[in-house]
């Protein structure tokens, strides 16, 4: 069964997800390390999981279950590749889909990025999301959940 897993903590698409979800009958899981615990509605296939403190706890419990059928919503880099490597599909809340063609790139990227940051280059952030950014999310998820159940 097609399993969509959040990583959690600042995700902007989780209703999305639920809608998708509801929709197609995939169990979701939010992970959460707790420092900002983002509550999902009452629902038999939503499942809250608090992992410990610790940069990469969600990461990590994500990383260790998903499965060549799943979807990882997230919007870090590291966490995508990690889930590609176990053959699942990766988006990201702007509706990006992370693949093996364009992982490589976006690694080295953040990494440029932050090395940026570090010398006062640049700042940081991302940009805004946006109602566009929404959309392009909703439809690309169906687009993946569909696919995830043929395979």
């Amino acid at each position: 069964m097609t399993a969509v897993y959040i990583d959690g903590d600042a995700c902007p698409v989780r209703e999305e997800v639920y809608r998708v979800a509801d929709r197609l009958q995939l169990h979701v899981f939010v992970v959460s390390n707790g420092s900002r615990p983002i509550r999902p509605r009452g629902s038999d296939n939503v499942s809250m999981i608090i992992v410990s403190e610790g940069a990469d706890a969600a990461d990590d419990w994500i990383a260790e279950r998903i499965s060549a059928k799943d979807i990882c919503v997230t919007a870090d880099i590291p966490l995508a590749s990690r889930c590609l490597e176990r053959g699942a599909r990766a988006l990201a809340p702007t509706g990006k889909v992370w693949t093996e063609a364009n992982i490589g790139n976006a690694l080295a990227g953040r990494e440029v990025s932050r090395h940026l940051r570090e010398l006062g280059v640049i700042g940081g952030g991302a940009a805004p999301f946006s109602k566009s950014d929404r959309s392009r999310f909703l439809s690309t998820l169906d687009t993946l959940a569909h696919a995830a159940l043929r395979a």
